[in-house]
């Protein structure tokens, strides 16, 4: 998912995603572990998408009480 499209959704999607990616995250940190984990890739990929996930709902915080102000 790229930047252009994390903007496009709303929060409440942006928080629903992150929660499936965090568990996404989760569950390849138990295949690492267990030596099941077939793409190591992945995890890094998860951890990128969490990340942009968060820059766009800490951006969208820092900008409503500048809304409210107005």
């Amino acid at each position: 998912m790229t930047q252009k499209e994390v903007r496009a959704l709303d929060t409440a999607k942006l928080l629903e995603q992150r929660g499936k990616l965090r568990q996404e995250q989760m569950n390849l940190r138990f295949q690492h572990a267990t030596g099941q984990l077939e793409k190591s890739h992945s995890v890094s990929k998860v951890r990128k998408e969490i990340a942009r996930l968060e820059t766009e709902l800490s951006a969208r915080r820092k900008a409503a009480p500048a809304k409210k102000g107005k």
